[in-house]
This record gives C-alpha cells, sequence and structure tokens, in this order.
C-alpha cells in the first residue's frame, strides 16, 4: 500500500511539489500545482505535507517577525537574510501594498513595514491560512518549514557558505540532498514549467523534512509550536538527526511548571526590592572574536543573584508569625536574611560548620539569628526542616521551589532588554535554580549552556541518570558551588577589579579556559552571579 508524503515550494506557477512514495523511496514525482488545496487532495493523498511558507499568523509580531523567525535568523547568521520577519495578520490581509505599510506604520501590530518580496508572497499565505482555517483537520498534515534551516541541520548545524543563487551554493544543496538520500534522478531533474531548479531543490529539501515528520520525528523552532488566535501552530520545523538527543535538552515553555508570564509576573512584585545589575556589552574579549555581554549580577544586594527568589518567596504567600527559615551554605542565607530585614520579618538561617566565616558575618549583619551545625549542608539542611516542623516557620528553599526559580528567572528578564540578541548564555549550575529560572525565560529562544566545576557536576551527572542524584563535591573552593580558584576569577580581579568568588567565576571560565568554544562571532552572554569572596583568599590568588 502507498505512503506519499510532499515537499512544497512557491514557484510562478503557483506551488511546486516533490511527491515522494515511502514504500518506493526511490520513486519521486515532481509537478506545479496551482494551489496548496490541489496538493493536499491530489490522488496520492500525502499524509505529510512540509511547505516552505508562513503557517500561524500572530495579532501582533516583534521587530524580527514571528519568534520561529527570530530563532532560525540566529542559526543561519550570514544567511539570516533569507529569512524574512513575517507580518502580523491585519497587514499579510491588507488589500494591497501601500495599505499594508500604512497599517504597519500607523498601527502598534509591528515596529516594521513589509518588504517587497514578503508582500510578493502575501497572497500564498493568505491561501494557505484560508486553506486551514476553512479545513482544520489539515493542520495535523500541513507543517512550516524553510529550507535554509533544513540544509543547515543536514550541513552539522553549520549555515551554508555559499548562497542559492550561486553555482557553487546550488551544487553544495545538491550534494546535502544526495547525503539525505534523495534520489540522483529528481536532484538532477529539469524543473518542470513555471518552476525554477532552486524552487526544485527547495521542494526537496521540505520533503527531507515531510519524510521525519511522517516516522514521528521533527525538530521545531520553537520547541513546542506557539498558536496563533485562530489555533494555527506558528513553528519552522526541520528533521532531528538521531544523535541530537544525547545531553542537549530541549526546554520547551509548556513543559515548564514556570512560563515568562510567571517571571514577569515575579518582576513586577520584586523590582523594587532588588537592583537592576548593570550589562557590559563587548565587542569581543577573553579569547572570543564576537560580542560577549556581561551580566554583572555579582552587583545585587548581598552580593549574589539570590535576593531575586528570596523576594519573591516571601512577598508571593503569607508569612507565619514564626517568621522564614531557610538552610544554606551562604549566598542563599545572605539574600533571606536580607530580604526578611527589608520586609521586617524574623529569619533563622542554618549552615554547617564549613561555611565560609566571610558568609556568616554577613548573615549576622543583617540581624538573622544564624544557627551553625553539622559537617554538611544536609546536616544544616535536616536542622532547618526540624525548625520548620515544630515552629511553622516558612522554609525558602534556595533552588527546588517555583517561587525560587521563578525569582532567579528575572535576571534573564533584565538581560534580554539589555542584550537582545543572544545566542547563547553561560551560567553557573550549583543546585539548579538558577539556569532553572534562566531557561523558563529563554525556552527555545536562546541556547542556555550550564557551567559546572570537574569536582561537583550534579547536573552532568543527573543528566546522565535520567533524574536527580546525590554527588560528592570534590574541588577545593567547597564554600562556593565547588569550583576551583580559577583564571577567569584571577582575570576578573587583576583586568576589571571585579572581586567575586569561585562560583560567581565559573561561567566566565568555560569561555577562557575553552571548555565552551563558540562559533565565529557567535554572540555569548556571561552571567557573573556572586561577589562574596574571602577578601584574604583573593589576595593570595592575585598575587
Amino acid at each position: 500500500m502507498s505512503k506519499w508524503i510532499a515537499g512544497v515550494d512557491g514557484c510562478k506557477g503557483g506551488w511546486v511539489a516533490a511527491f515522494r512514495d515511502l514504500t518506493r523511496p526511490n520513486h519521486v514525482e515532481v509537478r506545479v500545482e496551482p494551489t496548496l488545496e490541489a496538493i493536499t487532495d491530489a490522488d496520492e493523498q500525502p499524509e505529510v505535507v512540509a511547505v516552505d511558507m508562513p503557517i500561524g499568523l500572530p495579532d501582533r509580531v516583534g521587530a524580527g517577525g514571528r519568534s520561529a523567525e527570530q530563532i532560525v535568523r540566529k542559526l543561519l547568521r550570514g544567511l539570516r537574510n533569507a529569512v524574512f520577519p513575517t507580518s502580523a495578520r491585519s497587514v499579510v490581509y491588507a488589500p494591497n501594498y501601500t495599505a499594508a505599510i500604512a497599517l504597519a506604520r500607523s498601527s502598534n501590530v509591528q515596529p516594521f513595514a513589509p518588504s517587497p518580496p514578503a508582500n510578493a508572497i502575501f497572497p500564498r499565505i493568505r491561501q494557505i491560512d484560508g486553506l486551514l482555517r476553512r479545513r482544520p483537520e489539515l493542520v495535523q498534515r500541513v507543517f512550516e518549514v524553510h529550507p535554509e534551516v533544513v540544509f543547515w541541520t543536514m550541513n552539522g548545524e553549520e549555515p551554508l557558505s555559499e548562497s542559492k543563487r550561486s553555482i557553487a551554493g546550488l551544487n553544495l544543496r545538491r550534494r546535502l540532498l544526495r547525503q539525505a538520500g534523495l534520489p540522483e534522478e529528481a536532484i538532477a531533474a529539469v524543473a518542470p514549467p513555471r518552476a525554477q531548479h532552486d524552487d526544485v531543490l527547495d521542494a526537496l529539501a521540505a520533503l527531507v523534512v515531510a519524510e521525519n515528520l511522517a516516522n514521528k520525528l521533527g525538530r521545531s523552532f520553537p520547541d513546542p509550536p506557539e498558536v496563533d488566535a485562530h489555533g494555527l501552530p506558528v513553528a519552522i520545523w526541520t528533521y532531528r538527526k538521531p544523535d541530537q538527543q544525547r545531553f542537549k535538552v530541549r526546554i520547551s515553555p509548556s513543559s515548564l511548571p514556570i512560563s515568562p508570564g510567571d517571571i514577569r509576573a515575579a518582576y513586577a512584585r520584586i523590582a523594587s526590592h532588588i537592583r537592576r545589575t548593570p550589562v557590559w556589552n563587548l565587542p569581543r574579549g577573553f579569547g572570543h572574536d564576537g560580542p560577549v555581554s556581561l551580566k554583572l549580577e555579582l552587583l545585587q544586594h548581598a552580593g549574589s543573584f539570590k535576593p531575586r527568589g528570596a523576594f519573591n518567596a516571601l512577598l508571593s504567600q503569607p508569612i507565619p508569625k514564626a517568621g522564614v527559615a531557610a538552610a544554606s551554605g551562604g549566598n542563599h542565607g545572605a539574600a533571606v536574611a536580607y530580604a526578611a530585614k527589608q520586609l521586617a520579618l524574623k529569619a533563622r538561617i542554618f549552615v554547617p560548620e564549613i561555611a565560609a566565616p566571610a558568609k556568616i558575618a554577613v548573615l549576622r549583619s543583617q540581624g538573622a539569628e544564624v544557627v551553625i551545625g553539622g559537617a554538611r549542608y544536609a546536616d544544616a539542611q535536616d536542622a532547618c526542616d526540624r525548625h520548620v516542623a515544630g515552629s511553622g516557620a516558612l522554609r525558602v528553599h534556595p533552588f527546588d521551589a517555583d517561587a525560587t526559580i521563578t525569582g532567579q528567572g528575572t535576571v534573564a528578564l533584565e538581560w534580554e532588554e539589555d542584550a537582545p540578541d543572544l545566542d547563547t548564555v553561560l551560567v553557573a549550575v550549583g543546585g539548579g535554580g538558577l539556569i532553572a529560572g534562566v531557561a523558563s525565560w529563554w525556552a527555545g529562544r536562546v541556547k542556555v549552556v550550564g557551567v559546572e566545576p570537574e569536582g561537583s557536576r550534579a547536573l552532568h551527572a543527573a543528566l546522565e541518570a535520567g533524574g536527580p542524584v546525590d554527588v560528592t563535591v570534590e574541588s577545593l573552593a567547597a564554600d562556593s558551588l565547588g569550583a576551583r580558584n580559577s583564571d577567569a576569577q584571577r582575570a576578573l580581579w587583576r583586568d576589571w577589579r571585579m572581586a567575586t568568588e569561585p562560583g560567581g567565576a565559573a561561567a566566565l571560565a568555560a569561555l577562557v579556559s575553552g571548555a565552551y568554544k563558540p562559533r565565529s562571532g557567535e554572540r555569548v552572554g556571561v552571567l557573573l552571579c556572586g561577589a562574596n569572596v574571602d577578601l584574604a583568599k583573593l589576595g593570595e590568588l592575585a598575587a
């Protein structure tokens, strides 16, 4: 029994479609049809149709168009102009180009005027939009693709060096299609009337994704797709290679307990109690030839990012008469103590005997009652839990709590406003609250890289095990994330006169050491998250 799929691209004659029978993989038929409906309803009845045309039109879009275009433009870098921003629904449906420009300029639906190439495909966008709205059952069969994103995937997730308008670019795309398993007869065939050969190559690239989707695979940007006001998905699909899953955790907004909206609400709640820390956007630095953005969260109240989570926890729920309690090696306790003092609440902080004296002094300076006991952090946590059970105090967890994670995520909200075009951010991982909040904000839009020292690899171990596991901290600087004193910490003091604790500099250490190697021109963000360092140790390091 036949099992057909189709890859589709727009052309002068309407739509060029490449049909393939998966029961006879060498059989590919290419032809031009006047409408997309003629393809979805063709005799072949393709079960998946991958089409190079925008699907889903938000009522409002940003400067880069839909989030799908914003994401893939970053991936394509030098060829990013191959993906132009899709206009808002009302602009696409304007009666003519002049009206579309006037609407874009006079309303708040989008901050740009549609380009002539974009306007030229508005009729096709309206055609596919009308078809899917009129026949919603087709949404399960019709998917948006972009050929340059497909070729990016085929090319090892590297943008192609040549435009498809050049002979070298066409030959490169042909080679990639061969490697993807398409028959030579289809790749080298003469284009049908009213279609160009590059139209056919784009339809064949879409066909590769259609086969992947037919096998229940596929990869979308964003992941998962967004949905417009008419229920149509908004995403650009490519195919997923079998080896793309290992240690690449794809976080999607719908799968998280915390959404960007939750983070915005938390920011409104805590903004008057925290510092908006500065961002230094450098054209290059730290051994990288591209832009580097430093978020100076080490300048936050109490010397770390943690007051964000602490304030959110204390301001988002009733506080019992017994006050609040926390177990901490230092920074979390300092944050809870600071927040409690500002809100006129009682705080009791439990710390292990190995806690740094400098951090204990900070706790006491904030008016908290400090209880020292136990050789390990777990002992302090046990003592805190007993106190909470007996007194009814509110326990503020350092990382495993929605309120804490949501508060930490506000650092990313601020950062994106000051550095809106980052490709990647490097974030130190301790308990995981900070990176969880950052990833919740940027899910599906910016690559978030967790940085751990060799001697404290909790996230790495959890990914290997498929869930949380206990780890042994074997680094020297156990008072902060288990990180060793690094060249990054030394460089920040020597060159910038910024005093950072080892954990606070861990993310930068990944860049300085080459543990994370960005591609040329990649826009990298580095979160400097803590400044509570023993100054005597810093002096020894700098000597």
